[in-house]
């Protein structure tokens, strides 16, 4: 009798241990999961030339290179023709930068320089003066400076040898920004957050902890995206600490389970909350393999026979045999141990992962890149 009392209390604890044991929560910052509207980068453009290259320019093919240099020369007052330029260290080129919202006059910017036309490498360059226009075509910045290439380019007259990209290259702090965007940030009397991921369940307790931190209902979900914040009256005209204690609140979001499948390396990722119903999988690799050769049989000596070539084909087909096995997953780990019992590489997984979902046993979106 004693020993069982004692099993059943054993097993009412083991129970209730069960119940007992936290969960695991992973909370994150606001800010990195969702983006304030308005706070955003423009995209700012421009052609410019790049000189001083060691014969790594481009060729006397590139027309608009020509056209380049001679117009730069004539705005500088010195005529010349056009067939007298030697623009083997001469390289056009596109300059890109991201310039922030709350730039201003005389911030600086870093930019990329990438070739145009058939400049083998851009090391050792220096960009001329650019302009930087955005969408709107007005002049934002102007980039200038030494280039920093991470590659480089060797070639002779029989080999050559190259390391990454060396028509691409990066000027730290290259640009200056001469026109700032016109945008009152602190003027605002509403705040958007626009979430990476869409979800009905992190947006609605994204604006719970708003309001819970906030303390008023001042914030809504408008939708999965979107959490709109009305400005608190102590915060008027003043949003940078409102907008530095929301970007630190922290959540929990919820994503819908999801496995992403990329075809092209094999990779396989599968979500938190996938999960797979029982069922029973046998996966054989078919493999089938055609040799073809040729049977050469040649006439004797002095004989008037003639060569005959005749084609020979071996055939060999191999066929796997696997076992039903049996898996399921109510965790993730268990989903993975399921499938790594089978012993299938990761291709054979993904075709694995399909006829699952088509059989109704995968409880996931499965997303092919």
């Amino acid at each position: 009798m004693q020993i069982r009392m004692m099993l059943r209390l054993l097993l009412c604890w083991a129970i209730l241990g069960c119940f007992l044991v936290p969960t695991e929560v992973f909370a994150v910052r606001i800010k990195d999961i969702a983006t304030f509207s308005g706070v955003r980068d423009n995209q700012l453009i421009g052609y410019g030339l790049v000189v001083g290259l060691p014969g790594t320019g481009d060729k006397k093919d590139s027309v608009f290179t020509l056209s380049s240099m001679k117009n730069m020369l004539d705005k500088m007052g010195i005529g010349v023709n056009s067939k007298a330029l030697k623009i083997k260290n001469v390289a056009s080129v596109m300059v890109t930068a991201r310039m922030p919202v709350s730039s201003k006059p005389g911030t600086r910017l870093d930019v990329t320089v990438s070739s145009v036309g058939d400049a083998t490498s851009l090391a050792g360059g220096v960009l001329l003066q650019t302009a930087l226009k955005g969408v709107d075509g007005k002049i934002y910045g102007l980039a200038q400076g030494p280039l920093t290439v991470g590659g480089y380019t060797a070639q002779g007259n029989a080999a050559g040898a190259s390391k990454n990209i060396s028509t691409v290259g990066l000027i730290p702090g290259g640009a200056i920004i001469e026109r700032g965007i016109p945008f009152q940030f602190n003027q605002q009397n509403t705040l958007t957050l626009n979430l990476r991921s869409a979800d009905f369940s992190t947006a609605q307790q994204i604006a719970e902890r708003l309001n819970q931190a906030i303390g008023g209902p001042f914030a809504r979900a408008e939708d999965a995206t979107s959490v709109r914040i009305n400005v608190p009256p102590q915060y008027q005209n003043n949003l940078v600490p409102l907008m530095a204690s929301v970007e630190n609140l922290e959540v929990t979001p919820d994503t819908p389970a999801k496995v992403v499948v990329d075809e092209k390396t094999g990779t396989v990722v599968l979500g938190r909350d996938v999960r797979l119903s029982k069922a029973a999988v046998a996966h054989g690799n078919l493999q089938i393999t055609v040799r073809e050769s040729e049977q050469v049989s040649q006439p004797g000596p002095f004989s008037q026979g003639q060569t005959v070539v005749s084609p020979q084909t071996d055939l060999e087909v191999r066929e796997e045999q696997r076992r039903l096995l049996m898996v399921e997953g109510t965790t993730l780990q268990e989903l993975v141990d399921g499938l790594n019992a089978i012993g299938a590489t990761p291709r054979d997984l993904i075709s694995i992962l399909r006829t699952l979902q088509a059989a109704g046993s995968l409880h996931a979106a499965l997303e092919v890149i």
